[in-house]
């Protein structure tokens, strides 16, 4: 039954974590207008404007049909030269890029070409062609150096700090199951207490009840009836043994 109600505290906290974290990731991405605000830098292409580890918070135009444009996103058609931008790699899709826009190249379909800061060229099939299908956001803040947690995390170490959260979880359900059965022993045992001690005040109160002249003056009448009885047995006695003392005088 206690492992039951350990299982079902668990189960509750992971629903409620999971949760959390969706809602919290639906709002970021409704916000920032982007499947995924958050972004790695992992090469030095873009030194010294980005280093490696550099967090990126991209501001992209919409993360879902049903989403309607924000003020506040960034539409590919209003990319201009100089942005700092992230985008799907045009050959092949295969890895996620951050250049800066060196030119526009069509407006029909509006396409563009990027450079790295740090690289002499732009290269073909990277920096163009970017049309709206690769385009992912505009880089509208950055955050330095954060992104060396995320080379701390790697597995096994991400699953080993699962595991220890998951086991804190355990053992605060298994402690709050036994101060509830602590809680639960104290009272019973304080709810026997208590029905002890009320039982002598009922008898006190019994005896606190004022009775009656007709209940008082029978049981008095009782009370002298029986000294009655007895001072007469007493009485009865005496006369006996003067009977017996006369007969062995006479004798």
């Amino acid at each position: 039954m206690a492992a039951g109600k350990i299982s079902k505290g668990i189960i509750k906290d992971i629903i409620i974590v999971g949760i959390g974290v969706l809602a919290i990731w639906f709002s970021l991405q409704v916000i920032f207008g982007t499947e995924n605000p958050f972004f790695v830098v992992s090469s030095g292409s873009m030194v010294p404007e980005l280093e490696v580890y550099d967090v990126l918070v991209v501001q992209g135009n919409t993360p879902f049909h049903f989403v309607p444009s924000m003020p506040w996103y960034s539409p590919f058609e209003e990319v201009k030269v100089g942005d700092v931008i992230v985008f799907n790699r045009p050959s092949g899709h295969d890895r996620v890029i951050v250049h800066r826009v060196s030119s526009i190249i069509g407006d029909d379909p509006f396409t563009i070409r990027t450079k790295g800061d740090a690289n002499p060229t732009s290269i073909p099939g990277t920096d163009f062609p970017i049309t709206d299908e690769e385009y992912i956001g505009q880089v509208a803040h950055v955050i330095p150096d954060v992104g060396a947690i995320t080379q701390i995390l790697r597995p096994p170490v991400n699953y080993v700090i699962i595991a220890i959260i998951i086991g804190v979880m355990i053992f605060k359900q298994i402690s709050k199951s036994k101060k509830e059965k602590e809680i639960d022993f104290d009272d019973s045992v304080n709810s026997e207490n208590d029905t002890t001690s009320q039982s002598s005040p009922k008898l006190d109160v019994l005896n606190e009840i004022p009775k009656d002249d007709a209940y008082t003056n029978s049981q008095a009448e009782g009370n002298k009836n029986i000294n009655d009885k007895e001072n007469k047995v007493e009485s009865k006695s005496e006369k006996n043994n003067n009977s017996k003392d006369f007969i062995e005088k006479k004798d």
